[in-house]
């Protein structure tokens, strides 16, 4: 289990020093369930990087729809009136 937490904690200090603060949006829980399944097979920090990227994407791409739905509903609004 502590070779788990450090190995997530290393990836995300490589990764935070990495990228600017906006960019970390998805990337903690993503590095923590990467960390855990690369752990699994022995690339705990692989694993973590990787999550990482995944989370970050699954959660550009959730901001992104939110965005799309968003001004859909305010034109829906505006042609209302």
């Amino acid at each position: 289990m502590r070779s788990i937490v450090i190995s997530t904690f290393s990836a995300f200090l490589l990764l935070a020093g990495l990228s600017g603060a906006a960019d970390a949006k998805g990337c903690l829980k993503g590095a923590a369930v990467g960390g855990v399944a690369g752990h699994m097979v022995g690339h705990g920090v692989l694993g973590a990087a990787g999550g990482c990227a995944v989370g970050h994407h699954e959660a550009a791409k959730h901001d992104k729809e939110r965005a799309q739905q968003a001004q859909t509903n305010g034109n829906a609004s505006s042609n209302s009136h």
